[in-house]
């Protein structure tokens, strides 16, 4: 059975970021609010728990997870960003985009796509997911959290709890979270492409 932590949108209570912290550190598969969906995470380093995750969103190691990280100077670790990339980001994070880019050697194999050794990255704007991340000192690896044979993902940490309580550690309760994903966007070639239109606006890409 899962636990179940109601926190503040706004003002995150410390108290319970730690307890969360502490259920990752352990081990722990967990779902969240961020600023576009409920999503799934573990930790980085976690083999087992990254294999827990695609197994709950019934997807395969071509299936691209994202690491969500404190800010732009975290992304940098653990991707390739060059100046033109740079700017990009810096100019839409924090935000509801995922970005596609080359890992760094900072990242275990496991979690690239197998053949273009890329992962997606972000900066939610989002206080409980922020505060949960400072709170780690740490990335997480996240997935949406959208089930197999879903059409949205899942919106109230209660219904999260009526349909995975045995299988997650912890459930953070943010309160209603969106049904819009994050925007995709692959930087890896010399000018952006749109893999998924979602929460984040198109503009600052040049996207029609």
């Amino acid at each position: 059975m899962a636990h179940f932590l109601s926190i503040h949108p706004e003002d995150p209570q410390p108290r319970l970021l730690q307890r969360a912290a502490d259920v990752l550190r352990g081990g722990g598969v967990i779902a969240f609010p961020t600023d576009s969906c409920y999503a799934l995470g573990c930790t980085l380093g976690d083999k087992d728990a990254v294999e827990r995750i695609r197994a709950l969103r019934g997807v395969d190691d071509r299936h691209h997870l994202t690491l969500m990280c404190r800010d732009l100077s975290e992304i940098a670790q653990f991707a390739r960003v060059d100046n033109a990339q740079y700017r990009l980001l810096k100019a839409t994070t924090p935000g509801s985009y995922t970005f596609i880019l080359e890992g760094t050697k900072e990242l275990p194999r496991r979690v690239l796509h197998p053949k273009r050794k890329t992962i997606g990255l972000r900066v939610p704007d989002n206080q409980i997911a922020l505060a949960l991340l400072d709170t780690l000192g740490e990335p997480l690896l996240s997935s949406t959290l959208i089930l197999p044979g879903d059409e949205a993902p899942l919106t109230e940490g209660w219904e999260i709890q009526d349909r995975l309580d045995d299988q997650l550690e912890l459930i953070i309760d943010g309160g209603h979270c969106g049904v819009e994903p994050t925007t995709v966007v692959d930087l890896t070639a010399a000018t952006p492409l749109l893999v998924r239109a979602g929460r984040g606006p198109l503009a600052p890409f040049g996207f029609d």
